[in-house]
């Protein structure tokens, strides 16, 4: 299992390549009494989080002439993508037909050749796996790959250093960010998974003891939308999560309309998840208690939010 040291010696790796991301400090907005602190990691590379875990694969791994291959809702793939661009490597991206026209158009900007394959992202994940065996390429996982999930983790660290705060929620699909950011930070803060009604797969894997298979629906399959928790990052986020909610499609939606009224922020339904379980009151924080939450995606039409 990753510890703080793994995520730090992946922080100072990327760091020329990733962006120093805002932080927010608000009181008394989005109807929350408790202090706020809201990390704008949807301006980082590529649009979201994934850049730090992609570019951290990509730099501490060999990558053969054939380049990379990775299977993604949208974001990693993105990610995968800018990072091998940047790093001078061919990608393939393969992404499920539910991705979200804006992030299949944001894979090909970056000169990815993109296959969308299958109805969810374990159909397109094995596309992607047959493709790696046929051409030697390297596989990038989404997310279950310490690896992958060390990078991801900085952001908790430069988090910390630019905010004080008790709490940190995080959104969860396949659970990388959260494992990252457990490894971190959580032997001090406050870790809080948040997933939406629709999925629910470490909700779901924690009430088990062990990852499961989940049903995949709603407004943030395409990002959220891993079918079973990675088993390393269930391994870290069973140790070091101390709670899970739920929120509601309708509670992610208001949430995106919210950070745009107030804010002008576009955030994607994932990007917008961690926010909407202390507006929604899934997670209410005790008094005194000083919350903190990361606007993590940004990969979605701005119409479908203004």
């Amino acid at each position: 299992m990753i510890s703080r040291k793994e995520v730090e010696a992946a922080w100072s790796l990327i760091r020329p390549h990733v962006r120093r991301t805002p932080v927010l400090e608000l009181t008394g907005s989005f109807g929350i009494a408790a202090p706020l602190a809201l990390k704008l990691e949807a301006l980082q590379v590529s649009g979201s989080f994934k850049g730090r875990g992609a570019f951290h694969k990509l730099l501490a791994s060999k990558v053969p002439a054939a380049g990379i291959v990775a299977a993604s809702g949208g974001n990693h793939g993105a990610a995968a993508a800018y990072a091998a661009r940047a790093l001078g490597h061919k990608a393939e991206i393969f992404v499920p037909t539910i991705a979200a026209p804006a992030k299949v158009a944001r894979l090909q900007s970056y000169g990815a050749t993109v296959h969308q394959i299958g109805a969810v992202y374990a159909e397109a994940r094995a596309a992607s796996e047959k493709r790696a065996a046929e051409t030697g390429a390297l596989i990038a996982p989404a997310y279950e790959d310490p690896v992958v999930f060390a990078g991801a983790g900085s952001v908790a660290l430069e988090f910390a250093e630019q905010a004080t705060f008790d709490t940190l929620l995080v959104a969860v699909g396949g659970g990388g960010l959260i494992a990252g950011c457990a490894a971190a930070i959580g032997d001090q803060i406050k870790i809080v998974a948040v997933e939406t009604e629709g999925t629910p797969t470490l909700h779901e894997a924690l009430k088990a003891g062990k990852p499961v298979d989940v049903a995949i629906s709603g407004i943030a399959a395409d990002a959220l939308g891993a079918s079973r928790i990675g088993t390393p990052n269930f391994e870290v986020a069973q140790k070091l999560v101390r709670e899970s909610v739920l929120v509601s499609d309708d509670a992610v939606r208001a949430t995106q309309r919210a950070l745009w009224d107030a804010l002008r922020l576009v955030a994607e339904p994932a990007g917008a998840t961690g926010l909407a379980a202390l507006m929604s009151g899934a997670y209410r924080p005790a008094v005194g208690e000083r919350v903190a939450t990361l606007i993590c995606g940004a990969n979605t039409d701005p119409a479908s939010v203004a």
